[in-house]
C-alpha cells in the first residue's frame, strides 16, 4: 500500500481546478487563476503534508474540452467488446493522443496513475451533454471518481445530483474555493474517505488540519493581543503644550506602522503570500483608513464630542493650544486629543509639570476590531478569491469605555511596550501572561448588528 494518496484534480476547462488546489494547499501562489479557458496546460504536482510527512499528492490537470470527440474516436477505432480501460490505453498510444486530443490525454494518463479523481463541477453551469461525456470517459479509467461542486453559493444542485446518481456517483463534495468554509473542507475529506475505506490517510489529514486550524487561530489572537498591549502601554511625556501636535502625529504614525506589521504577519500566517493590504484585491476600506480618523469611530458606532472627533482640544481651539501658554499645561490637556488621552503618572510628574499621553480606550477598541475583522476574513476567504474584500461590519469586542482589565493594567506598565523603546518587551513574563489572557478573552460579537454603544465624552474615558 502506498504511503501517500494520489488525487488527480480533473474537470472541464475553467471550472476551478487550480482554485481548488490553491485553497486545499492554503497557498495563493500555486498555479495561475484567471477567468480564461485552458489556463492550466500541463499537469502540476503539489503535496499536502503533516509535520513534513507527505500525506496527499494532488495533481492539477488541464481542462477537458472535447470528451465527445474522444468517445467518437473510441467508437470508430476500438472494439466495444473490450473493457473501457483497455480501449483508453489503445487511445493513449495513438497519434490522436499526441495531437488533437493531447490535453485530454494528459488528464487520462494522470488519472490512470492516481488513486482516484476529484471531478470539479462549476455549480453555476447547467447539466450539459459534454459533462456527461467527461464522466463516461473518466469512469473508463477504472478509478474512483468523486464529484466536487465549486461556486456553490445560492445554487440549486438537484439536477446535477440526479445526473450523478444515474451514473452511480452518490458521494460528492461541495466546496466553494472563493468563500472558504473550514468545516466544508473537512466534509470533503470525510466523503473521500468513504470511497477509500482501506486507507487511513484522509482521517490523518483531517486530524492534522484541525490541529493546524486551531493553532493558526490561537497564534493570530496572540499576535493581536501583543499588538494591543504594545499600544495600550505606549506612553510619551510632554512638558510643553506647543509640542502636542507633533507628539500626536508621532504617536499616531507609530501605532499605524505597528498595526500594518500585524496585518502583514496575519496574512503570512494564513499563507496569503502574494496579496498585500495595499493591492486592489485586498482593498479593505476599514483597514486602509486611518484608525485615528473620526470616521473610523463613527463606523464602529462610537460617538464623540467635537474635540475628540476632530483632534482639537476639548473646549479649546488649536490656535490657543499652539500659542498655549496662558491656561497651563494641565488645563490645556484636560480633554481627549484625537485618539490620545493625558494623565499624570505620579506626584513627581505632576510637580515637574510632565504630562503622560497615551492612546485612548475608544481607539484601542477600534484597533482591536480592525484586527479581528481581518482575522475573520482570512478564515473565510479562499486562496483563489479574486474579488475585492467587502468592508467589515461595525463591531467592537468590548464597550469602548470598558476595555479588558489587562489593557488597563498595561497602561500602568510602560516597559510592556516596544513603542517605548523597551528591548524585548514581549518577553516580559507579566506581559506574556497578560497576552495569553487577552487572547482568550477578545472576540467579536456574533451579531452583525450590535446594540448601540454609549456616547463617549471628552473626559473620564478611563
Amino acid at each position: 500500500m502506498s504511503e501517500t494518496l494520489s488525487l488527480a484534480v480533473v474537470g472541464h476547462t475553467n471550472t476551478g481546478k487550480t482554485s481548488l488546489m490553491r485553497t486545499l494547499l492554503r497557498d495563493d501562489a500555486f498555479g495561475e487563476v484567471r477567468n480564461a479557458a485552458a489556463t492550466t496546460r500541463h499537469v502540476e504536482e503539489a503535496v499536502i503534508t503533516d509535520g513534513g510527512t507527505p500525506l496527499i499528492r494532488l495533481y492539477d490537470t488541464p481542462g477537458l474540452e472535447d470528451a465527445g470527440g474522444i468517445l467518437d474516436w473510441l467508437e470508430s477505432e476500438t472494439s466495444p467488446q473490450r473493457d473501457g480501460i483497455e480501449r483508453l490505453r489503445i487511445f493513449l498510444q495513438s497519434p490522436a493522443a499526441q495531437n488533437e486530443f493531447s490535453q485530454e490525454a494528459k488528464v487520462l494518463r494522470q488519472l490512470i496513475h492516481s488513486d482516484m479523481a476529484l471531478y470539479v463541477i462549476d455549480a453555476r453551469e447547467p447539466v450539459l451533454p459534454k459533462y456527461k461525456d467527461e464522466l463516461t470517459i473518466l469512469s473508463w479509467c477504472a478509478k474512483p471518481v468523486m464529484p466536487v461542486f465549486n461556486f456553490t453559493h445560492g445554487q440549486d444542485l438537484s439536477a446535477w445530483q440526479e445526473m450523478l446518481a444515474r451514473r452511480n456517483l452518490h458521494v460528492s463534495g461541495s466546496f466553494d474555493t472563493v468563500a472558504f468554509d473550514f468545516e466544508g473542507e473537512m466534509r470533503l475529506w470525510e466523503n473521500l474517505a468513504t470511497m477509500l475505506p482501506q486507507r487511513g490517510i484522509p482521517e490523518r489529514l483531517i486530524a492534522a488540519r484541525r490541529r493546524e486550524w486551531a493553532e493558526l487561530d490561537k497564534q493570530s489572537r496572540l499576535d493581536i493581543a501583543h499588538f494591543l498591549l504594545d499600544t495600550a502601554a505606549y506612553a510619551q511625556g510632554l512638558t510643553d503644550a506647543a509640542q502636542l501636535p507633533q507628539l500626536q502625529q508621532h504617536m499616531h504614525q507609530s501605532v499605524r506602522d505597528l498595526e500594518r506589521q500585524l496585518h502583514e504577519q496575519m496574512l503570512k500566517r494564513y499563507r496569503f503570500y502574494r496579496s498585500e493590504i495595499t493591492r486592489s484585491e485586498w482593498q479593505l476600506n476599514v483597514l486602509e483608513q486611518n484608525p485615528f480618523d473620526s470616521s473610523q469611530l463613527k463606523h464602529y458606532g462610537i460617538r464623540t464630542t467635537r474635540g475628540a472627533a476632530t483632534g482639537a482640544l476639548i473646549g479649546l481651539g488649536i490656535d490657543t493650544l499652539t500659542m498655549g501658554l496662558s491656561l497651563g499645561l494641565g488645563t490645556a490637556l484636560g480633554g481627549v486629543i484625537g485618539g490620545l488621552f493625558p494623565n499624570f503618572n505620579d506626584l513627581s510628574d505632576k510637580i515637574k509639570g510632565v504630562q503622560t499621553v497615551r492612546i485612548d480606550s475608544p481607539t484601542l477598541a477600534v484597533l482591536a476590531a480592525r484586527a479581528l475583522d481581518l482575522l475573520e476574513i482570512l478564515q473565510t476567504r479562499g486562496h483563489a478569491a479574486q474579488h475585492n474584500i467587502a468592508a467589515a461590519a461595525a463591531r467592537t469586542p468590548w464597550q469602548p469605555d470598558r476595555p479588558p482589565e489587562v489593557l488597563k493594567t498595561a497602561q500602568h506598565h510602560d516597559k510592556w511596550s516596544s513603542l517605548n523603546g523597551t528591548p524585548a518587551a514581549q518577553a516580559h513574563t507579566a506581559r506574556q501572561d497578560a497576552a495569553h489572557k487577552l487572547a482568550r478573552e477578545v472576540y467579536l460579537p456574533s451579531s452583525k448588528h450590535p446594540a448601540p454603544l454609549p456616547q463617549m465624552h471628552g473626559k473620564g474615558l478611563l
